[in-house]
């Protein structure tokens, strides 16, 4: 009988304190409706970071008044993190200030922990400003305007440094390999990024491209797009939006890749297992 409570006892410590280790590379772009919230988790807990947070924008009142209001941190991106075993956060990547992509940023940091946040290289906005404000009294450091990411498991290259008169403009852009494997990431870089994107860098066949401003006109241009030839393009996008995103002549311009939506597909998860990328969505 002691044998027997002695084996329990060992069983419920495992199942409360053991990680559950990520045997391979895993990018979630995770529906979080009008927005952008992308996890890219590495293999065996060697890093694991978020892009952006989403961030459900109020049009009858000013989001600073808002209490008691559903929170998409709480209630998605946190319990989705703990369902893979990720109990810390290496990096929070905020792409730029706009509310729908970093208006969870602090009900994040302040119901899970994360260990560093970058921003973007454009002037602080009153979102950002807020956020460091959050930062510094939890002792999160903060960087901005950096050129490359290293962690265990990879590195990311921060492609976008110029400063724009506005926050879209301004997106960090991400490239990362996976496996081999394209990772770009254009948080909502428009048309005038794209060029410069394209008279800087040899961005040729991408495997994943996460399409820039939700679908919207004003980015994925068909010269940027014939230019980098993705396999995949995933589109943050909420349903039934006022914005009417995606855009019908970026879709068109995307035509010769494989196209999800998260308001049609729901969340999306890429897993790149023994070399090969397989993409399963989450109807929502």
């Amino acid at each position: 009988n002691y044998f027997v409570l002695f084996l329990l006892a060992i069983i419920l410590f495992i199942h409360h304190n053991i990680f559950i280790f990520n045997k391979y590379f895993m990018v979630t772009m995770i529906d979080v409706g009008q927005g952008d919230s992308i996890l890219l988790s590495y293999p065996h807990n060697q890093g694991n970071i978020l892009i952006d947070t989403g961030g459900i924008v109020s049009y009858e009142e000013d989001w600073q008044k808002r209490k008691d209001s559903y929170s998409i941190a709480k209630n998605k991106i946190i319990p989705y993190l703990k369902s893979l075993g990720i109990k810390k956060l290496d990096f929070l990547i905020i792409s730029h200030g706009d509310f729908d992509h970093m208006g969870e940023s602090i009900n994040l940091i302040n119901n899970f922990k994360v260990d560093k946040v970058i921003l973007n290289c454009n002037e602080l906005n009153e979102l950002e400003q807020d956020l460091i404000k959050a930062l510094n009294k939890k002792h999160i450091p903060y960087y901005s305007c950096i050129k490359n990411l290293n962690v265990a498991g990879g590195n990311l290259l921060f492609l976008n440094n110029e400063i724009y008169d506005n926050e879209n403009d301004s997106s960090n852009v991400i490239y990362t390999k996976l496996n081999n494997y394209k990772f770009l990431f254009m948080g909502d870089a428009g048309v005038i990024t794209e060029t410069s994107l394209l008279e800087k860098y040899n961005l040729h066949n991408i495997d994943v491209l996460k399409v820039g401003h939700h679908g919207s006109k004003t980015s994925s241009s068909k010269n940027f797009i014939d230019m980098i030839n993705p396999k995949y393009s995933l589109i943050s996008v909420g349903r039934n939006n006022r914005y009417g995103h995606p855009n019908s002549e970026t879709l068109e311009n995307l035509n010769n890749s494989q196209i999800y939506r998260t308001d049609l597909n729901g969340s999306i998860r890429i897993k790149i297992k023994n070399d090969n990328l397989r993409i399963k969505v989450c109807s929502p």
